[in-house]
């Protein structure tokens, strides 16, 4: 393995994130593209990062030449870009979240947790998500204690874009780590940072590109589509888009791996991505679904790897 400097060796995801991808970490080990150990991969783009746990682990053990990551979630970007610019003043802002809720008793650590949720709220109306401002570190700051605090550790919006995750009741979160996020600002470093729809990366990918594709996964029935992480939701026909941008990347001679539920698993005829991705390799992995609002649904699934390698 081609490592990255070592003071970056931990690096991991500095946001929850639903359908992190770190338990399946040796799974896609497994099935990276021989060229990226040869070293003739150089660029490395990942379109949906979500909390970037593959990116983090693909970037701490390998070395690139570029990297870029897309989400289409604004105030996820936001928060990446703040973290690749501003990392020490975030820390700041950080260490003043965790001193205040962490010195309140229950009932104020709960008032406290509002407070901050009706303020990043009522102040959406005035951010610029288009160009960076002093303001991005207080919202990122807002995001990163949100999310740890909140219940279950989502990020869901409503249409209005507006967060409405409840208090979540955690003895003792950590808030700041300021250790992980100077180690993922120094990755942040290299690596362009893209607001937008998947497609916008497709620019940027030729022969000596790996592309790792981790969209919002079909829902396995029609009552386990719970949360939303943006305002727009990601429909069967925005699977079907997708894979014509897989198609797109495989005719650019990209090296492309994606994942996704596998609908086999509610209904053993479902064959929507195997028809989707006909020609190309089709495996199924055993994962283990952490989130749900039922716990007693919470357990081992197949999930599935495609790759077109």
């Amino acid at each position: 393995m081609k490592k990255q400097k070592s003071n970056c060796a931990n690096a991991r995801p500095f946001l929850k994130w639903a359908g992190g991808k770190t338990q399946l970490l040796p799974e896609f080990t497994k099935r990276l593209p021989n060229e990226i150990n040869a070293g003739s991969i150089t660029k490395f783009i990942e379109p949906f990062i979500g909390g970037g746990a593959f990116f983090f682990y693909i970037t701490r053990n390998f070395s690139f030449d570029k990297c870029y990551i897309c989400d289409i979630n604004e105030e996820l970007v936001l928060s990446y870009k703040t973290v690749q610019q501003a990392v020490q003043e975030l820390a700041e802002e950080l260490e003043i979240f965790e001193a205040e809720f962490l010195s309140s008793n229950d009932h104020q650590k709960e008032e406290y947790y509002y407070d901050v949720r009706d303020a990043f709220n009522k102040d959406l109306p005035a951010i610029d998500f288009s160009k960076y401002g002093p303001e991005w570190i207080r919202r990122t700051a807002q995001i990163i204690f949100l999310n740890h605090t909140c219940y279950n550790g989502l990020f869901r919006v409503n249409r209005r874009g507006e967060f409405n995750v409840p208090f979540g009741r955690y003895k003792n979160p950590e808030i700041l780590n300021k250790e992980n996020l100077c180690m993922v600002s120094q990755i942040l470093n290299n690596t362009r940072i893209v607001t937008g729809d998947f497609t916008k990366t497709r620019r940027y990918a030729d022969e000596d590109t790996f592309v790792y594709l981790d969209p919002p996964y079909r829902p396995l029935n029609t009552t386990s589509s719970f949360t939303s992480y943006s305002k727009s939701g990601f429909s069967d026909l925005d699977q079907k888009r997708l894979a014509k941008f897989f198609r797109d990347l495989d005719a650019r001679g990209a090296k492309v791996m994606l994942s996704n539920s596998d609908p086999r698993n509610h209904d053993p005829e479902d064959a929507f991505f195997d028809d989707l991705y006909s020609g190309y390799t089709i495996e199924r992995i055993p994962a283990k679904r952490m989130i749900n609002c039922n716990g007693s649904l919470r357990g081992k699934v197949s999930e599935l790897v495609i790759t077109n390698y």
